[in-house]
């Protein structure tokens, strides 16, 4: 470790906003009000009070400086309270509106709740679900949530006019953030009428559909303008799937009373069709229970199997024709001897239920795996947002860790407990990016996408930390005992490479330790990185993993920023530093050394010492910088380490 790097680690710790040694605790002290507004969630406004009441009492600049950094702070931590809990809402909100699902008796009031929880999640004015009536040929208003014009209430349109037409005819969600100015759509006087009445002006729209049939249209409208974000069309879209599926759950238990009376006229019928019912209600309970207690997949795959007596498994792939049939249709599909049952939402495909060996499958049956493939995706789409949630928390804490905006030894520790990680530890930064051509900029920009998740789930494997930065990706990881940066960085390459199926170039840094107490070093430690991973593309070597220790003075020549103090401190860094504590000639006697051709003899007389002395340092030069210090290779590098220290040291007079 270079002098520099000691001297930082040795440098007193000051806490923010005041110096070493004050009588005050001002940091300590200047958390407390806010600590107390985060306690009673206070609005964001009431944050500048302690500050402004601190200037208006005259408080020292140094209390002042100390509040409005604890309120930065603590304006950052309520915004990330505020996330969680929206977030926590929503997933709340979709698990409730399932459990209404699974245990449905009444139609209109799960419809109900899930116009009302929508609105209130997506936080806008009115929401209301607009159903198809076949027998009419039009579409009518079936539930609204904050609508006060009667005319609204009661539009009936025909099909194809307006933005729910235009949703029903190409079943995708349509958003505009001014209805009465958008032309993608048909207006007609009746329609454009009822909008107005009811003051809207921002609309979104999306299909109610079973199989590939729109059965109707969800929405969501304020009253000005608005831009709705991709998260949020899409958790209208998971409650618009819900309501479809809801109404197909009506329609299922509408049919199976038509059955039930029928089946009273034959008593063995009536129990074979009673025993099936009773297996449906049975999963449909299970499945609510498994939702409602954090269940994954493979709890609800177990509980199918033991319902329908089979064999249910859960596969990220399924033969390709079966499972889009599944998709497309909305149903359970028989494959051979197997039931295919897509996974999906939002039109992603995410896997499938198989029933294996089943080929005999009463309809009920069919809809209690179709069920559960239903309740499958609601489970992988709340994993999936909790992983999202974890990595932007490590890339967070991460791009702090570059930027070295958060100082605080003990605040940084805290952080990286919360996601397992230990910054005491030795660690790497390595640089990570894909060097392989994209066609376009989508292709690119979705190429980064995988790299960045994929390098996201091996820091979070790993206990480390990952980031998106300057077009490819960052990782901080742990280093474990008797490895080395170099064999780090290359199975950090393969293991990318593998996931995205693209060569990943990773440049290393040189291990690193402290950084809660030096996060400054993190910064230093990945512009190393970098330039490795400029050398190693420059050498043609692509998709491979390298340290910055591996090309020794050669990543002078190849970086574009030449790092010349590292260069130097890594090479002879130790022999400086010994110099330096002990007052000794040892870089003037390796000067000699090489300049008499590496002969003991020459250099006594260069130095006027006796042979002894010679003989003497060279051993401590030895055991500073390895046995190996005089093969042609590292002797090079010595000797080009020695001409640069000598070049950047002070002229003296």
């Amino acid at each position: 470790m270079s002098s520099d790097h000691t001297q930082s680690v040795e440098r007193p710790v000051r806490s923010a906003g005041r110096p070493v040694g004050s009588a005050e605790p001002l940091v300590g002290s200047a958390e407390a009000p806010f600590l107390e507004l985060l306690a009673r969630g206070a609005s964001a406004d009431a944050y500048e009070q302690p500050v402004l009441i601190a200037r208006a009492e005259g408080r020292p600049a140094e209390r002042i400086a100390a509040l409005e950094e604890a309120k930065a702070v603590a304006l950052r931590v309520r915004s990330e309270l505020e996330g969680r809990r929206r977030r926590e809402a929503e997933l709340s909100a979709l698990f409730e509106t399932a459990h209404d699902l699974a245990g449905l008796r009444d139609l209109d009031a799960v419809l109900r709740a899930i116009v009302q929880r929508a609105r209130s999640l997506l936080g806008t004015d009115v929401a209301y679900l607009s159903l198809n009536d076949p027998a009419r040929g039009d579409t009518y208003m079936r539930v609204t949530e904050g609508s006060v014009a009667a005319r609204f209430q009661q539009l009936r349109l025909g099909m194809g006019e307006g933005l729910g037409g235009l949703v029903a005819q190409t079943a995708r969600p349509y958003v505009t953030d001014d209805y009465f100015k958008d032309d993608r759509f048909q207006h007609t006087l009746t329609i454009d009428s009822g909008v107005r009445d009811e003051g809207l002006v921002a609309i979104l729209g999306v299909p109610l559909t079973l199989g590939d049939h729109v059965i109707g249209v969800l929405f969501a409208a304020d009253r000005r303008a608005r831009v709705f974000e991709r998260e949020q069309i899409a958790l209208l879209g998971s409650f618009a799937a819900l309501a479809a599926a809801a109404i197909d759950t009506a329609n299922l238990l509408t049919e199976t009373r038509s059955a039930l009376t029928e089946l009273e006229r034959a008593n063995e019928i009536i129990q074979d069709r009673s025993g099936v019912i009773e297996r449906a209600s049975d999963v449909h309970d299970r499945l609510a229970e498994l939702v409602l207690r954090g269940g994954g997949v493979h709890d609800v795959a177990a509980a199918v199997s033991e319902v329908l007596d089979g064999t249910v498994e859960f596969a990220e792939t399924a033969p390709a024709e079966a499972l889009e049939a599944s998709r497309a249709e909305g149903h359970a599909v028989r494959h051979g001897d197997d039931w295919i049952a897509a996974v999906a939402a939002g039109g992603e495909l995410l896997g499938a239920l198989v029933l294996r060996g089943h080929p005999g499958l009463d309809p009920v049956d069919q809809r209690t795996l179709e069920r559960a493939a239903m309740v499958t995706s609601l489970l992988l789409l709340a994993r999936r947002s909790a992983a999202e949630a974890e990595q932007r928390v490590r890339g967070e804490l991460l791009d702090d860790l570059l930027d070295a905006r958060d100082r605080d030894p003990r605040l940084l520790r805290e952080r990286a407990a919360r996601l397992d990680a230990d910054l005491d530890a030795t660690h790497v930064v390595l640089a990570a990016r894909l060097d392989g051509p994209a066609a376009d900029a989508d292709q690119e920009a979705a190429a980064r996408r995988r790299l960045w998740s994929a390098a996201s789930h091996l820091a979070a494997t790993r206990h480390g930390l990952a980031a998106a930065r300057d077009g490819g990706t960052v990782l901080l990881l742990p280093l474990a005992a008797g490895d080395t940066a170099t064999e780090l960085a290359r199975r950090t390459a393969a293991h990318l490479g593998t996931a995205v199926h693209e060569a990943v170039t990773v440049g290393a840094s040189a291990p690193v330790r402290d950084l809660a107490v030096r996060p400054d070093a993190v910064a230093a430690c990945y512009e190393e990185g970098r330039r490795c991973l400029d050398a190693l593309r420059l050498l043609g070597r692509s998709g491979d993993g390298a340290a910055a220790e591996d090309f020794g003075f050669l990543g002078l020549l190849l970086a574009g920023d030449r790092d010349i103090a590292g260069f130097v401190d890594r090479t002879i860094g130790q022999v400086v530093d010994y110099d330096d504590r002990r007052g000794t000639d040892l870089l003037r006697t390796l000067d000699a050394y090489f300049a008499c051709g590496m002969s003991p003899a020459r250099t006594k007389d260069e130095l006027h010492v006796h042979v002894n002395t010679v003989a003497q340092r060279l051993e401590r030069v030895g055991r500073l910088l390895g046995e190996d210090w005089q093969s042609p290779a590292r002797a090079l590098e010595i000797q080009l380490a020695l001409r640069l220290h000598r070049l950047s040291a002070p002229t003296r007079p």
